[in-house]
């Protein structure tokens, strides 16, 4: 380990926060001894971590066996199940200092910390008595990716990491003392804010930096946040059923492509993607956005697709089955040539064609052909679930007498009779209503599956006659 950061001096805190050490303050302590422990003289981590560790491994060897493993609980509640107070998590920042070897008076060290942060000197010495390893799993696993970024860590297959020579380790650069502004939010506002974070963060992990933050603002401005949090009142219920080894593969293939997003040209990626339980292909496309529907993660991607064919997909990232995604600078022979001659003329696909394509008719998939819907409801559901409520900007509630004029307009000749005589049955006092939607779309088929028995479908016959079909199976399951 370099001379230089064998010790948590002011300057290298400031520097392994990034330049934000008032309110990174905790994480930076946390970076330096984790630091120690790879690199360090006194550390042993490298004698017991493989050459290729996950988080799981290097969690097992920073705390102890006490410490809870779950993610689902809070800084103060990780603590307070951990019995062995000889855990790293029961020592406060000062705890941690008094033992590292600081080379300079603590009243020196303080002075220096105070000018490189720009915090008062109460803030300082509540921060001091802080527990910086009292925090969840999620920002412990965001402190080997910023380690990573800073080149103290090579990330490697499958969310693993593997330490450095002492020759590839960074070298500090010259700090220089800055006053850094920030808003501050007050506590109520703080504890609001927390709450949906924590609740939508797994959908953009960059979030769990801003979710450590505000604990850390709480309980640096707050004496028992226990006892002060107000009751929680709102709550965000997103489902997320991936295990936790499976989520931060997903997070991995985000933070790829996110990082190829950032770079100028940008690139194509390449990988292997599960299209049934037992076969798998190869595709090569362009990445456009990401979306987060019904319980999973996805990219919109323009190329070579599951079918081989140079069209638009979306992928489940959880169904990758790539331990990372393969870049491709735009020269590679491999990029299919459309994508090449695309990139060449800047008509590469934006994410504002997507968002056209989503709003010319309701469904995710949004490369799908169209067809017109009509919906039939009984008043008395339509008034309750249906009326007053935004489905899609096509689906509008229409009157039964101006139902043949839609029909003649958009449905198919060939198939404008069926329909026709399929309404003339129907009541025309029920609520009707009609809309542009994406044919085979799962998510608006689930849609209309969640409206049956009071939902029924008109038009599209292909989508009648599969909920029909659907209907009848069902039956059978209950005849007694």
């Amino acid at each position: 380990m370099p001379q230089a950061i064998r010790s948590p001096t002011p300057q290298i805190l400031h520097w392994l926060a990034a330049g934000q050490l008032a309110n990174r303050f905790h994480r930076a302590i946390r970076h330096w001894w984790i630091l120690n422990q790879l690199y360090g003289s006194d550390g042993q981590w490298g004698h017991y971590l493989p050459k290729y560790f996950t988080y799981s491994q290097l969690r097992d060897r920073l705390f102890a066996e006490t410490h809870p493993k779950s993610e689902k609980l809070n800084p103060p509640e990780i603590t307070a199940k951990c019995r062995d107070f000889t855990c790293i998590c029961h020592r406060t920042c000062i705890e941690i200092l008094q033992t590292s070897g600081l080379h300079i008076s603590e009243n020196q060290w303080q002075t220096e910390i105070l000018q490189l942060s720009g915090i008062n000197p109460q803030h300082l010495q509540e921060q001091l008595q802080q527990k910086p390893f009292a925090t969840v799993h999620r920002s412990l696993r965001d402190d080997l990716k910023h380690l990573t970024h800073l080149g103290w860590l090579r990330k490697v297959n499958q969310g693993q990491y593997q330490s450095l020579s002492p020759t590839e380790l960074p070298k500090p650069p010259e700090i220089a003392i800055a006053q850094p502004k920030f808003i501050q939010l007050s506590i109520p506002q703080t504890w609001e804010l927390l709450h949906v974070l924590e609740s939508v963060a797994f959908v953009q992990p960059n979030l769990n930096l801003i979710v450590e933050n505000l604990w850390e603002q709480i309980t640096h401005n707050s004496t028992s946040p226990l006892t002060q949090a107000p009751q929680q009142r709102i709550f965000l219920h997103l489902d997320y059923i991936l295990s936790t080894e499976t989520q931060d593969q997903v997070d991995n293939y985000q933070e790829q492509i996110e990082q190829l997003w950032r770079k100028t040209p940008g690139g194509v990626v390449q990988f292997e993607y599960w299209v049934t339980a037992e076969n798998k292909v190869k595709v090569t496309v362009y990445p456009v956005c990401l979306h987060y529907l019904r319980r999973a993660k996805y990219l919109s991607a323009y190329g070579i697709d599951p079918q081989n064919e140079i069209t638009w997909h979306n992928y489940r990232l959880d169904r990758i089955a790539s331990p990372n995604l393969h870049v491709l600078a735009w020269g590679d022979p491999a990029v299919p040539k459309p994508l090449k001659e695309m990139w060449h003329t800047g008509d590469l696909p934006t994410p504002a064609y997507i968002q056209t394509e989503l709003d010319t008719a309701w469904g995710f998939n949004f490369y799908l052909p169209r067809e017109f819907l009509i919906l039939r409801f009984p008043p008395a559901f339509a008034s309750r679930y249906v009326d007053n409520t935004f489905r899609h900007p096509s689906f509008s509630a229409v009157p039964y007498e101006n139902l043949p004029k839609q029909i003649v307009q958009n449905i198919p000749e060939t198939q404008q009779q069926k329909v026709l005589e399929i309404l003339q049955q129907k009541p025309d006092h029920d609520a009707y209503y009609i809309g542009w939607i994406r044919t085979g779309d799962i998510n608006v088929l689930m849609r209309l599956r969640d409206w049956r028995p009071n939902g029924e479908v008109i038009a599209p016959l292909s989508i009648r006659q599969q909920l029909r079909k659907e209907a009848i199976q069902e039956l059978s399951n209950y005849q007694d």
